[in-house]
């Protein structure tokens, strides 16, 4: 089997392919410049010269049909675009562009070529935006609250669409949140672990964020990407909510660091008005009965985990 994967030297990314690998897959992955394009992540997980990697830009048409007929590959993984909710306000139409108009030349690509290829896409728990108390599953309206999460409905419906017009195999994963020492250091969670980690050490700083009253599901990532890798081994292409079903504050994250380190985050964190989001998802709860049920995939490690593991990590040279 042979597997292309755009956005391979992002989080899920790099440990799709260290998964694919495992499996006795061919690896493709495509970066905007193959030369000089970013490769930390996949030498961090000791897998940098085992993929192939071309030179693809998602925005332009016949870049995307050429990484097609030289990978050729039977599975396709769309993972690339701008991944930052809150750089998503400053940058609202590159997000639209990379997300939206990416996943459409991929999917004109694919019904184009005539090509029998099963596709993956990455949907986001941002879609749903602030469904109060309850929990979203598959059936659940969009109604997003960021510019990341407009073009990732965008995207999500464009899947769809393809996948019901044209037959397409194409399946969308709407993951909540999901974390590791690979995410880059603007995302909350990383910000979080960094600190702590520091403050633990006898580092004399404060902890500035923004609202920690907000409500979220937090995975483990390495977790996530075998339920991806499972939506394409299915019979028939459907959508599925990926999350680990328990939905705990920022504030409760930040609690659960500061005392993996043995100390009070009363004494450390601070709010600063200037991060607060010009909009916000105040609850975030997933319904996960469809994965369990057809996928067989269910998350091990909750928010207490996540958080273990990424404290383990920081400033090691190994990755779990």
């Amino acid at each position: 089997m042979r597997a292309l994967i755009y956005g391979i030297s992002g989080q899920d990314g790099a440990y799709l392919a260290r998964l694919l690998l495992e499996k006795g897959y061919e690896v493709w992955g495509a970066s905007r410049d193959a030369h000089s394009g970013k490769k930390e992540n996949l030498r961090r997980l000791g897998i940098a010269d085992e993929v192939k990697i071309l030179s693809t830009t998602l925005t332009d048409f016949r870049s995307v049909l050429t990484s097609l007929d030289t990978a050729k590959p039977d599975e396709i993984y769309n993972l690339a675009g701008q991944s930052s909710v809150s750089l998503s306000f400053e940058e609202p139409v590159e997000t639209m562009h990379s997300i939206c108009f990416g996943t459409l030349n991929l999917l004109e690509c694919m019904r184009y070529r005539g090509a029998k290829n099963r596709f993956y896409n990455a949907s986001s728990s941002e879609c749903f935006g602030d469904i109060g108390c309850s929990r979203a599953n598959e059936e659940t309206s969009f109604r997003p609250r960021s510019p990341y999460g407009v073009a990732k409905a965008a995207a999500h419906w464009q899947v769809v669409n393809y996948r019901e017009s044209y037959g397409l195999f194409a399946c969308n994963g709407i993951l909540f949140n999901h974390e590791s020492p690979l995410r880059p250091a603007r995302f909350v969670t990383r910000k979080v672990i960094s600190a702590v980690a520091e403050i633990g050490k006898g580092g004399a700083q404060k902890l500035r964020l923004g609202n920690t009253d907000i409500l979220r599901d937090w995975g483990w990532a390495p977790e996530y990407v075998e339920a991806m890798w499972r939506m394409l081994q299915q019979p028939e292409p459907t959508d599925f909510v990926i999350a680990t079903g328990e939905s705990h504050s920022l504030h409760e994250f930040v609690e659960a660091a500061f005392a993996a380190v043995g100390k009070d985050c009363s004494s450390y964190l601070e709010q600063d008005n200037k991060m607060l989001r010009p909009s916000e998802i105040l609850h975030s709860y997933a319904d996960v009965s469809k994965a369990a049920k057809l996928l067989g995939w269910s998350a091990k490690n909750k928010m207490a985990d996540v958080v273990r593991l990424m404290l383990a990590a920081e400033g090691e040279s190994h990755l779990v």
